[in-house]
């Protein structure tokens, strides 16, 4: 049936606004945060959890794992755009924007790498679901992080001006820590899938004691 897209819960690098190393654990609130979001998918049919090989998605997918019984797998692509020599640095100390287009972090991923990387783990995902669930009655979720799902919502399920259309207040949309994403695939062109998005970073299942700080995007 579904695939489900879920944002990893909020870290220190998060919180603080600083670039993370992929062993970044989960904040206090991050762990309430994942605690929400697998009590929310509790009585969702999920049989499989791919997730990132960093510790935030992992812990994030453990939540989940012990509220649904899904099996567990590591898939090192779901990881985050690998920065390079600016982890562990505060955003606030770089006089720069790291996320420039054409910037290439030292020893780190340029854009076209990453969104290359993205590319091949979502056709692996793809090929996944229509091989084990195109015609099953449970669901195929995928814990990642911010960039990944900016990623491919933009460049893959709904494009950029879809996305923009689908803006808050503030006109961005936040993915952020521990939101929900439900897509509906169906048969698509070249043996590709079509997605149907029915759900965009839902985060109904925080309060406001658990609710994501402000810049939730920033820190990854």
């Amino acid at each position: 049936m579904a695939i489900i897209l879920i944002r990893h819960g909020e870290t220190p690098g998060n919180r603080d606004r600083i670039i993370q190393f992929p062993d970044t654990p989960l904040s206090d609130r991050g762990l309430e945060q994942a605690a929400r979001v697998g009590q929310r998918m509790a009585s969702e049919p999920i049989r499989e959890i791919w997730v990132s090989d960093h510790a935030r998605a992992h812990q994030t997918a453990q939540a989940l794992e012990q509220t649904t019984g899904a099996s567990l797998q590591v898939v090192e692509d779901l990881g985050e755009r690998n920065l390079g020599d600016l982890r562990g640095r505060p955003y606030s100390e770089l006089g720069f924007d790291p996320f420039a287009q054409g910037y290439v972090p030292p020893a780190g991923e340029s854009w076209e790498v990453f969104h290359d990387r993205v590319d091949s783990v979502w056709a692996r995902i793809e090929d996944h679901w229509h091989a084990h669930y195109a015609t099953a009655d449970d669901h195929f979720c995928i814990v990642t992080h911010g960039l990944v799902l900016r990623s491919l919502f933009e460049r893959r399920l709904v494009g950029a001006d879809g996305l923009a259309e689908r803006a808050n207040a503030d006109g961005g949309v936040s993915l952020a820590n521990t939101s929900v994403s439900i897509l509906s695939p169906r048969g698509g062109e070249s043996g590709r899938l079509d997605h149907r998005v029915d759900l965009l970073a839902c985060i109904a299942h925080l309060d406001e004691t658990t609710a994501p700080r402000a810049n939730p995007n920033v820190g990854m």
